[in-house]
């Protein structure tokens, strides 16, 4: 099992002024502990689990291209790119540039998106759910069709493309991989099932259950349900210690998650960093 660094609150000390030399420590110290990788959520304002909508936000791909270059092993990517922020051609372009600077460590993880308040207060586009859900299946189908050796024209219910060039190629071989985040039971998992290299879910009572139905999916789709990775994302209180959060993850790898994306609470992260790094990455490694 593996521990991704997921980093959702960038209020912290010294504010704007200091964010880029404290994101650069965070991930070197990330790296250096043995995380494998490094995300960021795919938002504009903060959302209400972390803090007030006026704390610090980055965007997305701009802080991934920061983390590239200060950073030379972990794989990046969000959790998960709002697929209404950006048009399909653009967003594989930016995933690809990401994937060609950092030396084939991208990846794309992407979802249905959900925070309408962000959007209606920046005039972004934001369908209705069932828009959302067909467009995001669209994107990925472009995504992978510009990450492919075709330049056809892609032509969908909500996206056109003309030519579907996309140079320089990816890295990552035979593309970077695709991450579909969320739980819904209709069309979520049924996307991770149709198309996806891993899932995210939620470690929460429901986990196994959604699992259940990922693997029904899977059938349906004659697609072997081992070959999706399974990811998480929990919080990580290690005030007391290490302990428990071994169990914690313990319970998920029992449930087939091998990877399990951290969320540190509180404003400095560098000490449980490093503390997850000595007692939590070494024991878990061999799982």
């Amino acid at each position: 099992m593996e521990l991704g660094l997921h980093i959702a609150n960038f209020t912290w000390p010294g504010g704007g002024p200091q964010l880029a030399s404290s994101l650069a420590s965070v991930a070197k110290t990330a790296e250096d502990a043995g995380f494998a990788n490094i995300t960021v959520m795919d938002h504009l304002w903060q959302i209400g689990v972390v803090g007030p909508p006026e704390s610090e936000m980055l965007e997305a791909y701009t802080t991934l291209g920061f983390l590239a270059a200060h950073t030379e092993r972990v794989q990046l990517h969000t959790l998960v790119t709002a697929v209404s922020y950006r048009v399909p051609g653009l967003l594989a372009k930016a995933v690809t540039t990401l994937d060609v600077l950092s030396g084939g460590r991208a990846a794309l993880g992407i979802g249905a998106a959900w925070n309408d308040e962000e959007s209606v207060g920046l005039g972004l586009h934001f369908p209705p759910t069932a828009e959302r859900f067909e467009r995001l299946e669209e994107t990925v189908q472009i995504c992978l069709q510009m990450w492919s050796t075709s330049e056809e024209p892609f032509d969908g219910t909500h996206y056109r493309l003309g030519r579907t060039l996309n140079s320089p190629a990816s890295i990552s071989q035979p593309r970077p991989r695709i991450i579909i985040g969320g739980t819904g039971e209709r069309k979520t998992l049924r996307l991770v099932a149709k198309y996806a290299d891993a899932c995210n879910i939620f470690g929460g009572p429901e986990a196994a259950h959604k699992l259940d139905v990922l693997r029904g999916h899977c059938e349906n789709e004659g697609r072997d349900y081992d070959s999706v990775e399974k990811t998480t994302t929990i919080g990580a209180d290690v005030s007391d210690g290490a302990a428990v959060f071994i169990d914690q993850l313990r319970g998920l790898h029992e449930l087939g998650f091998t990877v399990a994306h951290v969320m540190i609470p509180g404003p400095e992260p560098i000490h449980a960093i490093e503390l997850l790094g000595a007692s939590v990455i070494p024991e878990i490694a061999g799982w």
